[in-house]
């Protein structure tokens, strides 16, 4: 931002919090704020506001505004308030479909329970065993014939 320019926008959101601030500490940064605004243009925290004082419009022969009477909430449309519509029907074609895709899901299913390792066959499982009884029948014959390691 070039010296001597207000950035009149920012300047009225800081006074706005500097003047009508909830707390104390946020009308302090609001003051603080304004005053940076202020500075970045070359001028005085007074000057700015006097600036933007003069370039306000003034009030017209119109009526003032009403400030005691109370507002009426705007009108708003809450997804909660608003009734939901009635479900739509359940077609027939819509029952084939789902009943196409449960037919579709079983067969693939099927396919794969095909396609997983089936029980062994009784005749590999009786050789297996024998092969696994005499390799057991090794290692204790190989265990009882090793020399004795230290701490055997």
């Amino acid at each position: 931002m070039a010296a001597g320019i207000l950035d009149r926008d920012r300047f009225a959101k800081c006074r706005a919090l500097m003047e009508r601030g909830a707390t104390p500490g946020e009308r302090a940064a609001g003051r603080a704020a304004a005053t940076r605004v202020a500075a970045a243009a070359s001028l005085s925290l007074a000057d700015a506001v006097a600036l933007a004082d003069a370039r306000r419009p003034q009030a017209g022969p119109g009526p003032a505004p009403n400030r005691d009477r109370p507002r009426r909430p705007a009108e708003r449309t809450y997804a909660w308030a608003t009734p939901r519509p009635a479900p739509e029907p359940v077609t027939v074609e819509e029952v084939q479909r789902q009943k196409a895709a449960d037919a579709a899901r079983r067969k693939k299913a099927a396919a794969r329970a095909q396609r997983r390792p089936q029980a062994a066959d009784p005749e590999w499982e009786h050789w297996s065993g024998e092969v696994r009884e005499a390799q057991a029948a090794r290692d204790r014959d190989w265990a009882q014939r090793r020399p004795p390691r230290a701490g055997d």
